[in-house]
Order: structure tokens, then C-alpha cells, then sequence
């Protein structure tokens, strides 16, 4: 039986009748189609979909909700319906009993829709037991079922008002029931139930609204608007912003990452293993177990060498089975939203078609206007959910890759962490990660271009036929220009990272010794040396401009030239071939669609190419090789008498080196006190490195048994208050932290610091001493109360009494650590009776071992090494004992400032520092919570970017080329309206004998106006460019001259993290981000502005609603700027801490992996990342908020002008109607973008106003003064004078010393002593001027130093500084940065320290490349270093900060020898920790609380028994 008569026995009531819908003036469906289509639809939806959604529930379980009143309507509703649905059928059944016959539709189509009711309501219920709120399934079930039944509805009405006598009563209540119950149902599936029992968001103090808000709001982003309308109000805080959803978190996302990456790894080394691992094991299994671990090792370095054979692990694979599922729900919204984009065209040639048929019924026209704003609208929400989808995996990849880039850190070993510098390791998780995310959002149009290119080909052939191919040919054409531009801008960007690595390195290691930098006055040279790479940087960039201009020219110019070839040869193929609007305009609607996936081919590929470029970085880096943790034996030494055991052990820093430790065989019992003792370089921290694990282990065994401590030869700080530094990560156990507080001697530092153990401590400890920051370290690892403690040199920072006091109460035999096994390096003698075994170590091989007396028995190389220093260092008596007072060098640095960057200034080290009384200050510190606070954070500005920003920035273009710029913007934007609005002319040209007579004039001119477009555009690229990199150029420069120029004092309080991300992220910024945001920008705008200059022309009526629509958008543009604004604020601001952790991590993996705390801080780093992402990801919600509310305003645009053209039809020609919808069409892209583009530009302009803001900060004093003009060997003799001299560290402060004056004869040799904070090492630094006078005057040679350029000055005099500091670079760059001295000079130097054999013996000689920070030399060879520096300037005026603490006996005597011959006849002055070492000096200032004490010759000063005296007798000198 036929559908019609399924609908009505007799069939008449037909299925379809076009007469009744289509070409009446009234439509209306039949009732056949009403009975099966309409009720049979939303049916479909849900059986179809119920499978897949049962199945999608049954395995994402969120929990269970109790019943709740929304919950029981819902359900109550549902069942309601069944039984309307019922009572249908059983009426039908009772009408056949009655003997009335049905249609059986009448039947079956309610049975149909009371199963699907009864289905609907299970939903409920299941959906409420998994835990759904709301379901976005239910709700276009309900929404497809009224509109379904809103069209019976209104057929039902007109049938009882026209034909009151064909109503079925029964049948008809029974419908209008149903039709309440569905907007009921509709209305309640709006809403969203209450959150599941136990579910996260209950606990969370301020959760993500977003899982508990309703389907609706998660479309339209509604669940937003809280936030918005709090940050529209006031600036945003922290506090405002939610947490992030679980699925967000690094702990739920870094290990789904790390999990694949190590599959991916093991797949491919697997072959090899096969192979290797057998054969070797027989062969040595005799051995024993201790041996076992060889073959391991050989086995693994064969597998090194197969594994590049079985290919690379593939990081993209491994990102894909991560990231994948959830980002192919992505690529089903982008279908959907890729072929909706076509209807538009289509609906424009049915609009036109409407115009020029003036028959056709008025209601086709506003079905079309109705129908275009129904799918805009869809089309809006697909797209932001596509967009939302994308964000967020970009979002959690960035939190992976980052997770797992850390994680990686924590283990490579040291050989492959010396490929990639610091720098590089945090670019990678900077900069790679945020490619990768940007990324992600295009990554879809690489089958999406294509896939749109198919369908607009398709419907331009329906439309043109053929001659579409002529289009086609040029747009193949412009592809391999691209490409071609492409490939090459990537050899461009390689080259521009490489620079930008460099430079960041180097502005990292500047940052790092900017003390030393302004102690020898080298700002100038590394000034030049960043301005040089920058140059280079700056000409790639500039290539990158001009290919970036040739590129945009190609790709405006070619939807132009595609329509103009495309018409072209459609007009002069045929005679006949007329262009009328609906070929013309659909076209063009079509070609602007077109213009969209080939614009973002180019920009996908290259961006693409930028993520396969930093994807193998990453790979590499997460390939490196991993320390062995079975190369040190936890276990098998357990049973044994031996606490640390090495057999036949031979270590090298990588593999392929040659041993640096050889034929080590050391046996240490349980419980014994051992030193190691050696000359610089022998290779004893190397023996304490293998016994940690980090070293190479070519051979042998190494066990130890229990918990290891370790304290590094250089102190690692953290950035964290003292208390957290000692007790890293450990429970707090108050009584064992005083007593070991208490033996580190840091008692009386905790009295000077500001906010005692509640101090925060600057990056790299910058406000403690280097004593200070030894003992914190020592504290660290005595408070962890491990089994075995190796200790490298803790002693050599601190003075001779200190180091007494640590010796006996910590490390000797009665101190706090006794029973515990403990390795000791040393070079101090005077404890070396009390060990119970001395290993003696030369070129990396144990020669001697054994206690003191049997060595000394023994006569070999320890008791020479002994004799030599016997007399250097005189015993200490044990009656010498005494009781001491104060504390030794390195009591509270704080006062002291001997750290590398003097903190002193920086204020809070010194801070209310009462001179007189020490601990009354330290109560008054305690007072004020600030005072403990040190370093500065970034700070987030508010309110809206000044247009003082964009004002410094045109300055910084030039603002002749500003104006040029915008001018040439303009003249393309005329010539675009010109042209279009020209061929809305020629279609409207009336048609003679079939052709258009203008034909070759028309399209003559059309020509002309697309080729000027052309040119404007060139022009304009290439000026904005140019512009953008002169105004880098111009803003670095500035920037870098600004923070050079900052005195110390800036530097201690601003994280080095921060002024890094300056020279990084923000310029970066500026560099690449800013012009092109600035292009789209004016772009969008005349955009923007010329399609409601074109649909008013058209259609004047449309002025009613430009302005309403107007505000609506202004309002929302402004609300969202100022959310989004700060949200980018909070985000940059919470960016650095993740980076200046990280840094900190690298310098202090070996210590973090010595304490196995590696999880605590891989939960820190975890932490900080999560609290950046909490900032970030309102940031792209607001994003898509913003989109749906602005596309719905361009949505509006659309509707009216398509309304007032189907309402004016009469008095419209097609052509203006074509020219005027396809402008609308456009409105809606270029309204988002603009808003986009201008928040944007509000954003990233914010980099210049960061990288400015340097500009405003104090500077120091100028450099060269021109008014100065000295003497030409000034200083001549070395006379200091100094006059009541005084100064303070800021402003607020006390004088720190005061009332000193003092007068030394030109060629005396001074000594500096006195207790910590007495103001020794303030003192020299005012000498320096890196701390300005407050009072008095420091006059040498008889001129003032005030009246000096601060280069003039500290060209002039000399310090060999604490901390030996030295740059990567050539060694030759590191003594002679400015090139003044010959080689032969250079030599000299080298050879008076004590170098020039080991330097003559490097493959390189002078220019022997320095690792960051000098780390390819031992610490003696860089004290060496900066010795040598101080003889090759050989000025007047020598200043020592007694730089031998790190030293051994032989190294200290060859610079004090060397100090005493080459620097005879000029000044010296020495601040002395070590009193022996001033002993025979001229004369000797003693120095209390920032006041003279004593001066005089150390006899005449020993004979007063005054304070010279006592530091005398604890040092054991009397």
C-alpha cells in the first residue's frame, strides 16, 4: 500500500501537494505529512542517537544526583506524554471496535511516539544516575519535537477556524495537551540539575561553573557572564578565578603523555635488546651479583648505537594517542560548520531569483531572510564549540609538554644537559610549548581548505560552467608561491631561534654576574655583544618582512584575480555568456569563501613547519640519555660491614670520554668520619659526583648503603623563606631544627635577618653571604638526618673559627652527626687528626689511604702536601677554644652583602638594621610582615593599555610611516568598494540581442581597480613591516641600555625570571606578534566600515538598525576587553613563576636527586603550571563568549539588510541587492575579527609598555662624565682618603657604617677585618660606588670619586671578587672583553697566576669556549681566572674579597704569592677572613657595627688586646 493510503483509506489525502505549500499564498502542509514526517522525525533523532549515547554514559560516570524537583518534573512529564501517546492508540482501537474505520496511521504513529516517550524518560533517569546536569541530547530532542508540532499547531488552528466541521475532537485535545506538555519539557531541559553526590565541585571553594551549568549556557557560553560582569566592574584578581576542571590538571594530563612517550620510546629500542642482553650475561656471571651490572651497561651503550637504526621514537604519535580522542570531536563540528558555510551563497541566489521574479508570494522572501539567520546562528555555535574543543587541547597539551619537558630535566644525565643550555631547556617549554598550541587551533584546516576549495568549486561550476577553470588555474598558480615562500620564511625562522637562544643565554648569564659586569665597568662590551646578535636577528627578521609582504600581496590579490580571470573568460568566451547579479554576486560570495582556506593554507603550513621544528627539539630533548639509577647499588651492600663501597670503579662525565676517575677501589665501614684531600682539579668532587650516580660509570661497582645527603661545593638556594630551605620538604620537627640551626652557627644570622627564619631568600640566595649560604645548605642536609653525608667543601666559605665551631659541633666526631657516615672534601688541615681515614687524590686516581697517622708514617704524597702548608696554617690549640662572640664571615650576609649580588641594597637584608642593637631590631623587623619579603613579583597592571603605549610605539615606528601605512590601508579598501560596487553597474547593464554592449569597457576598469587594490597592498605590507622591525630595533636597545644602567639594588629586587621574560617573551612579542596584529587590525576595521558604507547605500532603511546594533556591539566589546585584558595580565604574571622555578630546579638537580625529592618538586612545578592554566583558561572562554555574542550582532546585520532588500523589492536592481547581501554575508568575520584584533593589539601592546616600564626605574650615576677629564695613568700612587664617610642601603634605612674616616698611603697594604656586619664588604663597595655615599667622601689621588663618571672609576681601580664569575665565551673575551691587550699581554697574565700551562695544554689555547657560567673549569681555575683579569689591568688600587675561601693551600699560596710580587708598589686592599693571610700587611682596619674600631700595624693592634686581638686568638694566631 501506497503512503497515501496509509495516511486515509480512500488516498485522499495526499503525502505532498505543491499547489498547498510552494506556490500558495498561505501555505500549509498536508495532513498526511503532519501524521508521518512530523511526528516520525524527533522519534528518529533519539532512537538513533539513544545507542550511542547509552553507551557514551555507561563509561563516563560522573557520579550519582539525588531526585530533585527538576529531576521528578522531567520524569512526571515524560510519562504524562506516554500516556497522551496511549490514550491515542487505545481511542483508535476503540473507534475499529465502534466500527469506524482508521487509516492506520492513525495507529502506528502514536505507538510509535509513546515507545520513544517512554525511552525519553529512561534517558532521564539514567542520565540523573550517571551523574549528567544537564543533557544537550534531551534538549534537541525536545526542541526538534515542538518545532515539529508547532507547525500541526498552527495547521490545526486554521483547520477548526476554516473547516470547524472536519475537527476530531478526541483527537484534537488530546494534540493540544501533548503540545503543553513539550514547551514544558522544552522549558524544564533548559535547566540544569544539581551537581552529583561526592563530586569535585562541591569541596572546591571557587569551582569552574562550567560542568554544572546548563546545555544552553554551555553553547552560548553563558556560564561566563559572571566573571565577565566582576572584571567589567573592577579589574580581576586572582581570587576571581575559578579552578581548573580535573581533566585540565597537569596530575590528570602529564601522565597520560609521559605514559605514551615511554611506549613510543620502547618500541623502538625493543629489536636491539634481543640481541644484546644474552650473549654478554654467561661470560661474566662468575662474577658474582656485584658485577652484574655490567653487562647492563655494555649492552645499553651497543643499544645506543642500534637503536638509531630502528628509527626515532615519533613524539607526534605519542602527542596523537594522548590528545587524539578528544580532539576529533573537533574535526566532526568543523564538517558540519564547513558545509553550512555554503548555504549562504545558495540562499543569496534564491534572494536574487525572489527579486527579480516579482510573482513570487512575499512569504518566499522572508523564509529565505529567516532561513539565512537560522543557519548563520548555527553556524555560530558549531564554529565556537570547534573553536572551544581546540583551545582546550592546546591548553592541555602546553600543561604536558611542560610536565613532561620538567620531569625530563630531573633525570638526563650530565653530559646531555650540557648540549642544551639553561636558556634552551626553558625555551623549550616557552616558546615550543606555546607553538604547539597554537597550533592545535588550525591544524584541522589542512583537510579542511581542501575539503572547503572542492565544495566552492562545485557550486561555481553550477553556477559559470567551465570558465571557472580559468580561476582555478591562478589560484594552483599562487600555491607553489606559497610554498615556496614558505620553505623559505623557515630557514628564516631557524635562523631567528638560533639567534634569539644565543641572546637569551647571554642576556641570562649577564643577568646572573651583572655584579662583576659593574664592579670591572663591562657593561658596555656585552652591551655590544647582545646588540650584535641582536643585529643579526633583526636582518632575518627584515627578510621575513619582505617575504611576509610578497606573501600577503599574493594572497589578497588572488581571490581579485580569480574573479577577474573567472569572468573574464566567461564574458569573451560566448557572445551570449551575460553576467547578471545572481551569477556575478553568488560568485563572489562563493570566491570569499574561497579566500579563507587558501589564506590559511600558507599560515597553517607554516606553522606546521615552526611545530615540526620545535616537535624535534623536544623529541631530542626528551631522547636524551637518563642517569642509570642502578649505577650506585642500594642493595646488595646491605648485609655488609660497609657503609659506601667502590671496586675497580673508573667514571667519565659522558660515555665517550675518557675516565676522569681511574682504578678507584675505597672501602668506607659504617659510621666513619673520611676525608678527601687533594690539590684543584685531582677529582674529589668528581669521587662525591660517582657516588651520587651522576657520573658515566665505565667500569667497576659502587654500593651504598642507606639514605644519602649531600651538601654541593656550591651553595643551592632556593627561592623560599630560610625555614623551607633547611627543612626541604621534610616534616617540621621543632626541637631537631633548633639544634641543627644551632650547630650550623645560624643562631645569630636569624637575629639579623629581617623576619628570622621567615626571611624570603632571593633567587640564588642573593641576600646571604656565601658563608651564610654554605651553612644553610650544610643545615639542609643535617636536618634530613640521612645515613650517609657527603660533603664538598662546606668549610671553605666560612672563617676559621665558623668553620671550628661546624667542624665540632656537625661533622667531627662528637658533633651532631656522629655515627653517621661522613665524606668530607677539604683543604683545611687543621681537622685532619680527627678523621678516621684521609683519601688522598691526585689526577682522579686514590694514591694514599688511611688515618692521619699512617699516612704521616708513610711519607709519601700527603705528608709532603702536609709540610708545604704546615707553616700556612698553624694548628689550633684546643686551650684556644675560647668562648666565641659574634659570628665569623658569613653571619647574617644579610648585613654582610658578599653574595654575588651584594643584597645589601637590596633592602630587605639589611633592612632595619639598628647597628647598635642587634636583636631589638630584629623584633622590630619581626613587626612588619614586608620585611621578610625580598624579591618583587611581577606585577599585573590594570585598567585599560594608556594611549600613551600606542603613542611610544608609532614614535618607535616613525610616525611619518605610520601615517603612510594607514594612508595606503585606505587607498586598498576604496579600491576594493570601487570595484565591487563597479560590478554591481555592470550587472544591472540592460541586455541587447542577448549581450551586454560595455562589456570590454566594464571589465577594462574592473582590471584597473583590482590591480591598484594590488599595489596598496604590497606597499602597505612591507611598510608596516619595516616599521615593526625598526621599532624592535629601537625598543630593545632602549630596554637593554635601561636595565644595563639600573644601580645593584634593581637587580636584587627583580627576579632575573622577569627581566629574562622581557628580553624573551616580550620581545618576542614585539618582534613578530605586534605588526601583524596591527595589519589585521586596520584590516578588519576598513573591512568592517565599508560594508556598512555598501549595505546603507543599498538599502537606507538599514540605518534604523546600525545603530542600536552599533552599541549593543560597543557595550560588548568594551565588557570583554576589560575581562580579557586583565585575564592576560594575570596569565603573564603567573607565567614567570613556572619559568623561574624551573631555572631554579636546573641549577639544582643534583642536590634535588641526592635527597630524592624529585616528586615533591615535580608536584611544585605541576602547581604552578595548573595555577597559569587557572588564568588562562578563562582567557579563551571569554574568547568564544565574545565570538557567539558579536556574531549574533553580525548575524542581525545579515537579517536586516536581507529584510529591508526583500521589502523594497520593487524599487532594488539585483545588483545592488547581490552587492549589498554579499557585503553582510562578510560583516559577521570581519566584526569578530576586529574585536579579536583590537583585544589583541590591547594585549600584546602591553609588551611594549613592560619592556618601557625599565625606562622609569632609578639609574645609576652616568657612566663617563665629560667634564671629568683625568690625568691619563690615573690613579698614579693609590692614595685613598676617606672623610666621614657614611651611607645607608635605602632610602629608609639607617647609615649602615658611618663616621669612618680613614687615610691610606699610596702602595700600603691594608687588611679589612671584622665581625659579620660590621661593613667591610659595604665598604669596598662604596669604593666602586655600586652603593652611593649618604654622607662624607672617598677621595683617590687627591680626586673625589663622586665627581667621576662611574667607568672613569671603576676602569680604574681593581677587585678580584668573591665569587669567581665568568661569561660563556672564549677565555681570551673573558680576561679582555674590550680587546685592549695584545696576546702577549694576555700570556703574562695567565702565567703570573699560575694558568698558562694548563691553558697551553687546551686544544683551543686562548680560545678555549667557557661553558655558562664557567663551568668547564674547576672553581680554583676561575678564582685563577679572575686573578689573571687583575693582573692585566694591574691598576693602582687592588680590592680583594678575600677570594680564597674556595681554594686548597697550594692554590691560596701561589695568589698571595702573586698578589705580593706583582702588585708591590700599589694599594692593596684585602677584606680577610683568614687572619694569616694579613698578618704581615702595613696596617689592619678593624671595623665594628659600620664603625672604625681599631687601625693600626697588626703588632701594635695585637698589643692593645683589643677586638684584633680576640679574632687573633680564635683564629689560633697567638
Amino acid at each position: 500500500m501506497g503512503i497515501d493510503n496509509f495516511c486515509s483509506l480512500d488516498g485522499s489525502d495526499p503525502f505532498w501537494d505543491w499547489n498547498r505549500t510552494w506556490q500558495s499564498h498561505n501555505p500549509d502542509l498536508t495532513l498526511c505529512f503532519q501524521n508521518t514526517v512530523l511526528v516520525w522525525v524527533p522519534c528518529l533523532y533519539l532512537w538513533i542517537l539513544s545507542p550511542f549515547y547509552y553507551s557514551y554514559l555507561k563509561f563516563n560516570d560522573h557520579g550519582y544526583i539525588c531526585m530533585s524537583h527538576l529531576n521528578k518534573a522531567k520524569t512526571v512529564i515524560g510519562f504524562l506524554l506516554w500516556i497522551i501517546c496511549w490514550a491515542d492508540v487505545f481511542y483508535s482501537f476503540w473507534e475499529r471496535g465502534q466500527g469506524q474505520a482508521q487509516a492506520p496511521v492513525y495507529l502506528v504513529s502514536p505507538t510509535i511516539l509513546g515507545i520513544t516517550m517512554l525511552l525519553a524518560a529512561f534517558l532521564i533517569q539514567y542520565e540523573r544516575f550517571k551523574g549528567v546536569q544537564s543533557s544537550g541530547v534531551m534538549l534537541n530532542f525536545w526542541l526538534i519535537a515542538v518545532v515539529c508540532a508547532t507547525v500541526s499547531f498552527r495547521s490545526k488552528i486554521l483547520q477548526a477556524v476554516n473547516e470547524p466541521s472536519t475537527v476530531d475532537v478526541f483527537r484534537y485535545s488530546t494534540f493540544y495537551i501533548y503540545f503543553t506538555l513539550l514547551l514544558i519539557s522544552l522549558f524544564l531541559s533548559c535547566f540544569s540539575d544539581r551537581p552529583p553526590l561526592f563530586s569535585q565541585a562541591v569541596k572546591d571553594p571557587n569551582p569552574c561553573p562550567e560542568s554544572g551549568s546548563s546545555f544552553l549556557s554551555k553553547i552560548t557560553f553563558w556560564w561566563i557572564n559572571k566573571l565577565m560582569l566582576k572584571g567589567y566592574k573592577r579589574p580581576l584578581e586572582e581570587k576571581d578565578l575559578w579552578s581548573l576542571n580535573s581533566e585540565d590538571r597537569s596530575q590528570k594530563v602529564v601522565p597520560q603523555l609521559v605514559h605514551r612517550w615511554v611506549t613510543e620510546c620502547n618500541k623502538v629500542k625493543r629489536p636491539s635488546e634481543k640481541t644484546l642482553y644474552s650473549p654478554k650475561r654467561p661470560a661474566r656471571g662468575a662474577l658474582g651479583d656485584k658485577k652484574d651490572a655490567r653487562p647492563l651497561e655494555e649492552s645499553e651503550i651497543l643499544l645506543v648505537k642500534t637503536t638509531q637504526k630502528t628509527g626515532e621514537p615519533s613524539l607526534f604519535w605519542a602527542l596523537c594517542r594522548t590528545f587524539g580522542p578528544y580532539f576529533l570531536v573537533s574535526t566532526v563540528y568543523k564538517i558540519v560548520h564547513d558545509i553550512l558555510m555554503f548555504v549562504g551563497p545558495e540562499i543569496l541566489k534564491q534572494l536574487i531569483v525572489f527579486v527579480n521574479n516579482s510573482s513570487a508570494p512575499l512569504w518566499h522572501g522572508f523564509f529565505f531572510t529567516g532561513l539565512l539567520f537560522v543557519c548563520s546562528c548555527v553556524q555560530t555555535l558549531i564554529l565556537q564549540r570547534y573553536f572551544h574543543v581546540c583551545f582546550v587541547t592546546g591548553m592541555r597539551l602546553r600543561t604536558a609538554i611542560i610536565g613532561a619537558v620538567y620531569r625530563k630535566a630531573l633525570v638526563i644525565t650530565n653530559a646531555a644537559r650540557r648540549t642544551s643550555t639553561v636558556g634552551e631547556i626553558v625555551n623549550l617549554m616557552s616558546v615550543d610549548a606555546q607553538r604547539f598550541m597554537e597550533l592545535i587551533t588550525y591544524i584541522n584546516m589542512v583537510w579542511s581548505a581542501p575539503l572547503q576549495v572542492v565544495l566552492a568549486l562545485y557550486f561555481l561550476w553550477q553556477n559559470l560552467g567551465p570558465s571557472v577553470l580559468a580561476g582555478v588555474a591562478v589560484m594552483v598558480l599562487m600555491v607553489p608561491i606559497n610554498a615556496v615562500i614558505a620553505m623559505k620564511t623557515k630557514t628564516y625562522q631557524v635562523s631567528q631561534m638560533k639567534s634569539k637562544d644565543e641572546r637569551i643565554k647571554l642576556m641570562n648569564e649577564v643577568l646572573n654576574g651583572i655584579k662583576v659586569l659593574k664592579l670591572y665597568a663591562w657593561e658596555l662590551a656585552f652591551k655590544d655583544k647582545v646588540s650584535a646578535i641582536r643585529e643579526s636577528e633583526l636582518h632575518v627578521l627584515k627578510k621575513i618582512a619582505y617575504l611576509g609582504a610578497v606573501s600577503t600581496f599574493t594572497w589578497v590579490c588572488a581571490p581579485f584575480l580569480v574573479a577577474l580571470s573567472t569572468f573574464a573568460v566567461y564574458v569573451l568566451s560566448d557572445e551570449n555568456n551575460v553576467l547578471d547579479a545572481q551569477k556575478a554576486f553568488v560568485s563572489l560570495a562563493l570566491f570569499n569563501i574561497l579566500r579563507f582556506p587558501l589564506n590559511m593554507l600558507p599560515m597553517v603550513i607554516s606553522s606546521m613547519v615552526q611545530a615540526s621544528v620545535s616537535m624535534k627539539r623536544l623529541r631530542v630533548f626528551l631522547s636524551h640519555e637518563e642517569l642509570d639509577e642502578n649505577s650506585v647499588d642500594r642493595k646488595t651492600i646491605t648485609g655488609s660491614p660497609d657503609s659506601i663501597s667502590i671496586v675497580e670503579g673508573s667514571f667519565s662525565w659522558s660515555k665517550g670520554d675518557d675516565p676522569t676517575l681511574k682504578r678507584i677501589n675505597v672501602r668506607i665501614p659504617e659510621g666513619s668520619l673520611v676525608a678527601v684531600v687533594g690539590h684543584v682539579g685531582s677529582g674529589k668532587s668528581s669521587l662525591l659526583s660517582a657516588l651520587l650516580g651522576e657520573m658515566h660509570k665505565q667500569d667497576g661497582a659502587v654500593s651504598i648503603k642507606g639514605s644519602v645527603a649531600y651538601v654541593p661545593q656550591q651553595a643551592w638556594i632556593q627561592n623560599a623563606t630560610l625555614r623551607d630551605n633547611i627543612i626541604f620538604g621534610q616534616e617540621k620537627k621543632d626541637m631537631w631544627y633548633h639544634r641543627v640551626v644551632e650547630a650550623c652557627a645560624l643562631l645569630p644570622d636569624l637575629e639579623i635577618l629581617p623576619g628570622q627564619d621567615d626571611t624570603e631568600i632571593g633567587e640564588k640566595g642573593v641576600n646571604l653571604s656565601g658563608g651564610q649560604k654554605q651553612r644553610v645548605n650544610l643545615a639542609r642536609a643535617v636536618y634530613c638526618d640521612c645515613a650517609v653525608y657527603l660533603l664538598d667543601d662546606p668549610l671553605s666559605a666560612v672563617d676559621a673559627h665558623v668553620g671550628k665551631h661546624i667542624f665540632e659541633k656537625v661533622i667531627g666526631p662528637q658533633g651532631l652527626l656522629q655515627g653517621r657516615t661522613r665524606v668530607l672534601v677539604t683543604h683545611g688541615l687543621s681537622f685532619l687528626p680527627q678523621f678516621d681515614k684521609i683519601l688522598v687524590m691526585v689526577d682522579g686516581e686514590i694514591t694514599e689511604a688511611g688515618s692521619y697517622t699512617e699516612l704521616m708514617g708513610r711519607q709519601g704524597a700527603f705528608a709532603d702536601f702536609l709540610r708545604t702548608y704546615a707553616n700556612a696554617e698553624q694548628t689550633e690549640d684546643a686551650t684556644d677554644a675560647a668562648p666565641r662572640k659574634g659570628l665569623e664571615n658569613g653571619g647574617p650576609a644579610a648585613l654582610l652583602g658578599q653574595s654575588q649580588s651584594t643584597l645589601t641594597a637590596a633592602g630587605s637584608a639589611k633592612s632595619l638594621l639598628k647597628t647598635e642593637n642587634v636583636t631589638e631590631a630584629a623584633k622590630k623587623a619581626f613587626s612588619s610582615p614586608d620585611a621578610a619579603k625580598l624579591t618583587e613579583a611581577d606585577k599585573a597592571n590594570t585598567g585599560r593599555v594608556k594611549l600613551a603605549v600606542f603613542w611610544e610605539y608609532m614614535k618607535a615606528i616613525g610616525v611619518c610611516l605610520s601615517v603612510t601605512s594607514v594612508f595606503l590601508f585606505f587607498v586598498h579598501h576604496l579600491s576594493s568598494l570601487g570595484s565591487n560596487y563597479w560590478l554591481s553597474l555592470w550587472t544591472d547593464d540592460p541586455v541587447i540581442n542577448g549581450t551586454q554592449p560595455n562589456r570590454n569597457m566594464r571589465l577594462g576598469v574592473y582590471g584597473v581597480l583590482g590591480l591598484s587594490q594590488g599595489v596598496a597592498v604590497f606597499l602597505y605590507s612591507v611598510s608596516v613591516s619595516i616599521g615593526g622591525v625598526l621599532a624592535s630595533r629601537y625598543l630593545h636597545e632602549t630596554m637593554l641600555y635601561n636595565v644595563l644602567r639600573s644601580p645593584m639594588a634593581f637587580f636584587e629586587r627583580t627576579p632575573s625570571g622577569n627581566l629574562v621574560n622581557r628580553f624573551a617573551k616580550e620581545t618576542d612579542t614585539i618582534d613578530s606578534v605586534i605588526p601583524s596584529i596591527i595589519k589585521m587590525f586596520l584590516g578588519s576595521m576598513f573591512n568592517v566600515i565599508s560594508s556598512c558604507a555598501i549595505i546603507l547605500f543599498a538599502t537606507p532603511f538599514v540605518a534604523i538598525i546600525i545603530p542600536p546594533l552599533g552599541l549593543l556591539y560597543f557595550f560588548v566589546q568594551r565588557f570583554y576587553v576589560a575581562s580579557s585584558r586583565q585575564l592576560k595580565r594575570l596569565e603573564s604574571v603567573s607565567r614567570s613563576p613556572v619559568y623561574t622555578h624551573f631555572n631554579e630546579t636546573l641549577l639544582g638537580t643534583s642536590v634535588i636527586r641526592a635527597f630524592g625529592e624529585q616528586q615533591r618538586f615535580i608536584r611544585e612545578s605541576d602547581s604552578r603550571v595548573d595555577h597559569n592554566q587557572k588564568a588562562y583558561y578563562p582567557g579563551i572562554v571569554a574568547n568564544r563568549w565574545l565570538a557567539v555574542r558579536l556574531e549574533f550582532v553580525g548575524n542581525c546585520i545579515v537579517i536586516f539588510a536581507a529584510l529591508f532588500a526583500v521589502i523594497a523589492r520593487d524599487n532594488l536592481s539585483p545588483g545592488l541587492m547581490g552587492l549589498a547581501i554579499s557585503y553582510a554575508l562578510q560583516v559577521t568575520a570581519s566584526l569578530n575579527w576586529l574585536v579579536r584584533m583590537s583585544s589583541e593589539l590591547e594585549t600584546n601592546i602591553v609588551a611594549v609598555e613592560k619592556v618601557k616600564e625599565y625606562g622609569d626605574t632609578e639609574k645609576e650615576a652616568p657612566w663617563t662624565l665629560e667634564s671629568s677629564k683625568l690625568p691619563a695613568g690615573w690613579p698614579t700612587v693609590g692614595h685613598i682618603e676617606i672623610r666621614d664617610f657614611g651611607l645607608r642601603y635605602r632610602q629608609d634605612l639607617e647609615l649602615a657604617i658611618r663616621n669612618i674616616s680613614v687615610t691610606v698611603e699610596g702602595g700600603e697594604k691594608v687588611g679589612i677585618v671584622g665581625r659579620t656586619g660590621a661593613g667591610k664588604s659595604s665598604l669596598t663597595l662604596a669604593l666602586f660606588r655600586i652603593i652611593e655615599s649618604a654622607e662624607g667622601d672617598i677621595q683617590i689621588d687627591g680626586v673625589s670619586i663622586s665627581q667621576l663618571g662611574l667607568h672613569d672609576l671603576r676602569s680604574r681601580i681593581t677587585i678580584i671578587p668573591q665569587d669567581p664569575v665568568l661569561f660563556s665565551g672564549t677565555l681570551r673575551m673573558n680576561l679582555d672583553p674590550f680587546d685592549c691587550y695584545s696576546d702577549e699581554e694576555v700570556w703574562r697574565s695567565l702565567e703570573l697566576a699560575h694558568l698558562k700551562n694548563f691553558v697551553a695544554g687546551l686544544p683551543n689555547k686562548l680560545q678555549h669556549e667557557c661553558s655558562e657560567g664557567g663551568e668547564n673549569l674547576s672553581l680554583g681555575q676561575r678564582q685563577l681566572v679572575c686573578l689573571a683579569r687583575a693582573l692585566l689591568r694591574k691598576t693602582k688600587i687592588l680590592v680583594l674579597d678575600e677570594a680564597t675561601a674556595a681554594v686548597d693551600m697550594e692554590t691560596d699560596n701561589l695568589i698571595q704569592s702573586t698578589i705580593r710580587t706583582q702588585f708591590e708598589d700599589c694599594t692593596v686592599l684585602t677584606i680577610a677572613h683568614r687572619l694569616n693571610t694579613i698578618m704581615d700587611y702595613t696596617r689592619v682596619l678593624v671595623l665594628d657595627k659600620g664603625q672604625v674600631a681599631e687601625f693600626g700595624s697588626p703588632s701594635s693592634l695585637l698589643a692593645q688586646k683589643g677586638i684584633f686581638y680576640k679574632m687573633a686568638k680564635d683564629s689560633g694566631l697567638v
